[in-house]
């Protein structure tokens, strides 16, 4: 069985109700759970919340909601993985055995049907344990700077800043949407997780993360214009 589990709990602070405040005409949860429904991979639709607002909302647009996310998993320092290896072990204590689980992100519109199916086929072909959306910085790593003791600039890593930009090596983030994987990799630490790791690299446009409200407007405006070029 192949299991989506998207996570939403709730009591959001620096955004509240952000689970399933409006984005771009309905609750941005809705979208994931849409991607999901579209990629056609899924046996189950699962929306781990502790919140019945977000529980019914997501029943709204075709999700399951089988369980009450508990209150020790429900903090907003709890990982995504220890969530998501709660409802793998729900859905195989109360139903049948999961092949593999993919984790999507409530806070995630630029995510479609699409892009899930290739994440998968990355996961399966390679015989990986886990995969995962990333992307990359918009500048070398390398060249970054901080603000030290005295305020003035300071880099981590000198050795670099007389290298022409085009000789540094290329880094990733995590685009924070979407996570694939084999149950035994959501019950690992976050380590042995990236060592069993391969990428599903998506492009910079298609990547906002939504933590703040100035986030959440970026998203809007990027979102806009990435569904107008796909419509044209």
């Amino acid at each position: 069985m192949i299991v989506a589990v998207i996570p939403a709990r709730g009591g959001s602070k620096r955004i509240p109700g952000k689970n399933i405040r409006p984005f771009a005409g309905k609750p941005v949860i809705a979208w994931s759970i849409e991607a999901a429904q579209k990629s056609g991979l899924f046996d189950r639709i699962v929306v781990s919340t502790d919140d019945e607002k977000i529980a019914e909302v997501a029943r709204q647009f075709g999700a399951e909601t089988p369980f009450v996310r508990p209150a020790e998993i429900s903090g907003d320092r709890t990982a995504t993985a220890i969530v998501v290896h709660h409802a793998i072990s729900w859905i195989e204590a109360h139903e049948r055995a999961v092949d593999y689980a993919c984790a999507i992100y409530a806070t995630a519109p630029f995510v479609d049907g699409e892009i899930l199916r290739e994440g998968f086929a990355i996961l399966r072909d390679s015989q990986a344990d886990y995969a995962f959306s990333v992307t990359t910085f918009p500048a070398p790593i390398a060249r970054a700077f901080k603000i030290g003791s005295t305020g003035h600039l300071e880099a981590y890593f000198p050795e670099a800043l007389e290298k022409h930009s085009q000789d540094l090596e290329e880094a990733y983030h995590d685009a924070g949407q979407f996570y694939w994987g084999r149950p035994s990799a959501f019950a690992g630490d976050a380590a042995s997780r990236l060592a069993a790791s391969v990428p599903i690299v998506l492009p910079r446009y298609r990547v906002q993360d939504i933590d703040t409200e100035e986030d959440w407007r970026r998203a809007e405006y990027i979102y806009r214009a990435w569904r107008e070029t796909r419509q044209t």
